[in-house]
């Protein structure tokens, strides 16, 4: 893709499967509630739990009055303990050793706190040169806020920059950014569609 020089990821469902980890996490906070849990078979919520910010989330699942409650409790959880639910997705690490030999590469996510222990927790911090989430923003996805941050951050404007990311949040975000999109895993309207992050490489390294 000409005039691509820099690409920022997205986290859950891109460089992660991470619908289990999400599901126990929101799931605690909802049992401090007393309230039965999102089930992977709720295919809204589930889907909502793993692409929206905090939140959005707890608002959805708890309403106004409880909301508030929910962020502080959430917020005082340790998200380390539900990193062994996150799987890597395939080729992931290989590609980001790659392609950080040739361009700047970001992570634009709706997470919050729980990022920077993720990350750690797998050794890929030496691959970002910006790390952008839900905390750094006014709007998180599907608002541009966080991927205009990443692209003052990387220096570079946005439609200098290719955005790979899983979701309709994902998608809007870009486009109301003017960044190029791709879709990863996923039948999205997009300028590039993703089956494995190898993929990547094969068009910005390899071509």
């Amino acid at each position: 893709m000409n005039g691509i020089r820099g690409i920022v990821f997205d986290c859950d469902g891109v460089l992660f499967e991470s619908r289990k980890a999400n599901l126990a996490y929101y799931n605690t906070v909802l049992s401090h509630f007393d309230e039965p849990p999102v089930k992977e078979t709720d295919h809204a919520n589930a889907h909502l739990c793993h692409t929206a910010a905090s939140t959005h989330v707890l608002l959805h699942l708890l309403g106004e009055q409880r909301a508030p409650q929910a962020l502080s409790i959430a917020a005082e959880l340790d998200y380390r303990q539900f990193i062994p639910y996150m799987e890597p997705e395939p080729g992931m690490r290989e590609a980001l050793s790659a392609l950080a030999g040739f361009y700047p590469l970001a992570v634009a996510t709706n997470r919050g706190y729980s990022m920077p222990a993720i990350l750690e927790h797998f050794d890929l911090s030496r691959y970002f040169s910006t790390v952008v989430t839900s905390r750094d923003v006014n709007h998180p996805k599907p608002a541009p806020d966080m991927l205009y941050e990443a692209a003052k951050r990387m220096q570079l404007s946005p439609h200098e920059l290719l955005f790979v990311g899983d979701s309709e949040l994902d998608q809007a975000a870009a486009k109301s950014a003017g960044m190029r999109f791709a879709i990863y895993r996923g039948d999205l309207q997009a300028d590039l569609s993703l089956e494995h992050h190898g993929e990547l490489v094969s068009l910005f390294v390899s071509a």
